[in-house]
This record gives C-alpha cells, sequence and structure tokens, in this order.
C-alpha cells in the first residue's frame, strides 16, 4: 500500500506543506509545476490589465479581493479565499471591516491576509477623512456622510465618535470616545465636555454605528444625546447633530427634529 501524507497549510510560505511522507517530501521540495506556475501568473496578469483597462467597474467584488491577496499570498490561487471571506462575511465593505479574530475563523486566513486586509482599510478611511479634516463641515456635510459611512458602517461592533469644530465649524479634531458592543456602547457626557474644553472646541457633532443596519434611534441613544447637550450648554457648547450610521442609511437627529 502507497504512502498516502497528509498536507497543512502554511500561510508564510504560502502553500501546503507535507505533514508526512518521504515522497510527499520530495513532491514539495520539486517546487509546484511549470504548467501550474505559469497559469497563475497568466490569471494574475488577466486581472491586472482589466483593473487598468476598465477600473473597478469592470471587476466584480471577489477579483478585486483576489488583487488585494496577491500580496499576502505570492504563490497559488488567491480566488478560493476571496470568495470564502466575501461568503463569510457578505460584500468588501464588512471583509475589509471585520476584526481580525473573525478573519482568522476563515481557512486560509493569517496574519499576511489579516495585515493587508486592515492596510486596505485604513487606507480608505485616510481617504474619507481627508475630504473633512480642517474643512467647514456644514458645507461640506455630503463629504462628511460618505467619511461617516467609510468608517463606521461595516464595523460589527457599536463606535462612538466626536467631532470637534472650532468657532468657524472647521474640524479640528475626530476622536472615537469608545467602543461596545453589537447594540450599546458606554457614553460619559463630562468626558465628551472635557475634551472640547481641552481642544478650545466651540461645537460638536455626535456620531455612532448600528451593526444592526437599522439606524433608528433608540430611547437610549434620546437620553445620552440631550445628557451631552445638557453638559455642553453649561459651557457654551453647541451640539450640531447627532449621526446614527446604519449599513444603508444614516439617520440626522436635527433633521428628525429631537435637536
Amino acid at each position: 500500500m502507497s504512502e498516502q501524507p497528509s498536507f497543512a497549510f502554511d500561510e508564510a510560505s504560502p502553500r501546503f506543506l507535507p505533514v508526512g511522507g518521504a515522497r510527499a517530501v520530495r513532491a514539495v521540495a520539486a517546487g509546484p509545476s511549470k504548467g501550474a506556475e505559469l497559469h497563475r501568473h497568466a490569471h494574475r496578469d488577466r486581472l491586472r490589465a482589466r483593473f487598468t483597462q476598465g477600473g473597478a467597474d469592470a471587476m466584480p467584488d471577489y477579483e478585486l479581493l483576489e488583487m488585494v491577496l496577491f500580496r499576502a499570498l505570492p504563490r497559488g490561487d488567491t480566488k478560493p479565499l476571496a470568495k470564502r471571506l466575501l461568503q463569510r462575511f457578505g460584500d468588501l465593505n464588512h471583509v475589509m471591516a471585520a476584526p481580525p479574530a473573525r478573519l482568522k475563523e476563515v481557512a486560509g486566513v493569517g496574519a499576511r491576509v489579516i495585515l493587508e486586509l486592515k492596510l486596505m482599510e485604513a487606507v480608505g478611511h485616510r481617504m474619507a477623512r481627508a475630504q473633512v479634516i480642517g474643512k467647514p463641515l456644514l458645507s461640506s456635510w455630503d463629504a462628511l456622510l460618505r467619511y461617516c459611512q467609510t468608517a463606521m458602517a461595516h464595523r460589527d461592533l457599536e463606535q462612538f465618535r466626536v467631532l470637534y469644530l472650532d468657532r468657524k465649524n472647521v474640524l479640528i479634531a475626530d476622536e472615537a470616545q469608545a467602543d461596545g458592543t453589537v447594540d450599546h456602547v458606554p457614553v460619559y457626557p463630562r468626558e465628551v465636555v472635557k475634551r472640547a474644553l481641552e481642544l478650545n472646541a466651540s461645537a460638536l457633532i455626535l456620531v455612532h454605528n448600528h451593526p444592526s443596519g437599522d439606524p433608528t434611534p433608540s430611547q437610549a441613544d434620546i437620553e445620552m444625546t440631550y445628557a451631552i447637550r445638557d453638559a455642553a450648554q453649561v459651557l457654551g457648547l453647541v451640539i450640531h447633530d447627532h449621526l446614527i450610521i446604519g449599513k444603508a442609511r444614516e439617520v440626522s437627529f436635527r433633521a428628525e427634529g429631537y435637536l
């Protein structure tokens, strides 16, 4: 009876390495077949050419994700992993925003893949943030909403952020105050106002997300907003709005008549 080795995936290579079996060791040592290598290179070149010629619109999500994974997995086919990630998380935004612990649950995901995905997420956030930082937010409202959607809409846990503005309503700081659970985030009005004084801010915009996707304010959201508003008013600070970010839309407390 012939010896049948088992294999384990080694992301550092990245490739499958034999757990046992002299014959398997010899086969792997010889490296992948020339035909397989040529096929891999040709496939990657085709994807690069399609992206160069047609941009992102010419490619489905799984092919864009394949290309993102090229650097993390320089050898082998990245398509199966791209499709597994999309199957697990739903779309490209959710893949990028997924916590490392959840990404690790997907077969084939290790430190290199996580680093590449988190790097792409950070670049997206930085680009969106550049559209609002140092600018008058009340006249750049659409850019602000795009930034909030990019930074918060696809998070699995609630996050509460405060945008601090100067007297001309220019954004001087964007800070995450707290991270919470899937349906709750602790917020301390005193700390929000204290930080505003440290920054010499004159106005604030409150932002938090609802991981459920539904941005409808809860009673706790309303009460928390009023508590911060009351604390701010004592010191002459203005609360311009409180935005709740959902998966596909946002709710403005100002527009809905809560403020």
